[in-house]
């Protein structure tokens, strides 16, 4: 007869064993900018070359900025829209007149300071994406800050409107092992979708009376990632803004582990700063802190 101590240890290592296979298993990824000082700061505009061409981009880093490998920070990724730039994703316009919260208003919602965001400025004030140059851009701005700060690679995300949206859907596209989960306002297929057969977590939002870029693009950008993550179909059917002016929120079902995807739907216009019936203030800032602070 086996000593009790030794049976609990084996029903203990079968326990752990089926957590582990049940369970997403998600640890840090320190970049080499953790443990050493910072070569990089606060509001620093940075200047970098693509395909010949001179491109720039902004840093935020937290002011509490503390290099270490027990906590390396979140990067998230704010693209403007076609017209728009970087100094305006910074600054912020009237959201009562269909402008963005400075910095998609995810820093006033990061109360523990996680976070660390890059700005970048778009060709053209867009993202044509030309033979792939904003993605290399994105790769090259990637190695700069998480070489020169302390950044968790494993939580990357993008977020952006119109073009921004689109831009960060090609990068869930094409660099879906270096995207945690991106956030796409009113997006449509704009700047390519090279690769797009890999799961990335995925949120979108849209209006059913969008001008610029008809709900149509934005669901089948949506509907590739329920694809790729596995996800169940909708039962309830296409879902349409709610009563009273309030936005529809579905989660799919089914998806991969750790591969959600959320799609809401508004009766509103090309607005990024849409607001439900009743409240003050717009609903895209609080769903995507909430949907990149899943990830850990």
């Amino acid at each position: 007869m086996a000593p009790p101590h030794r049976g609990l240890w084996a029903f203990t290592l079968l326990l752990l064993t089926t957590l582990t296979t049940l369970l997403p298993f998600t640890s840090a990824a320190p970049s080499p900018g953790c443990s050493k000082p910072a070569t990089l700061r606060n509001g620093q505009q940075l200047t970098t070359t693509i395909n010949g061409k001179s491109r720039q981009y902004t840093l935020r880093v937290p002011d509490n900025y503390n290099p270490s490998n027990n906590a390396p920070y979140r990067l998230i990724f704010l693209w403007h829209q076609l017209g728009g730039s970087a100094q305006k994703i910074i600054q912020g316009e009237d959201p009562n007149r269909g402008g963005v919260l400075p910095y998609y208003g995810l820093p006033p919602l990061d109360t523990n300071k996680s976070a660390i965001y890059v700005v970048p400025q778009g060709l053209n004030q867009g993202w044509g994406n030309q033979n792939g140059e904003d993605v290399s851009f994105f790769d090259n701005m990637l190695q700069t800050v998480t070489e020169g700060l302390c950044v968790d690679t494993n939580l990357v995300f993008s977020t952006g409107f119109s073009y921004g949206g689109a831009m960060s859907y090609s990068l869930a596209c094409s660099r879906p092992s270096k995207i945690r989960a991106v956030a796409v306002i009113s997006g449509s297929l704009l700047s390519g979708c090279s690769g797009g057969n890999e799961p990335v977590a995925y949120y979108a939002q849209h209006g059913t009376s969008d001008s610029v870029l008809n709900i149509s693009g934005g669901r089948q950008l949506r509907d590739r990632f329920v694809r790729n993550n596995k996800c169940s179909a909708n039962n309830g059917g296409e879902p349409q803004p709610g009563q009273g002016g309030r936005s529809t929120r579905v989660e799919y079902q089914g998806c991969a582990q750790d591969k959600p995807v959320v799609w809401v739907v508004h009766g509103g216009d090309h607005n990024p700063s849409q607001k439900d019936s009743g409240s003050n203030e717009p609903f895209a800032p609080r769903n995507t802190w909430e949907f990149f602070s899943r990830f850990k």
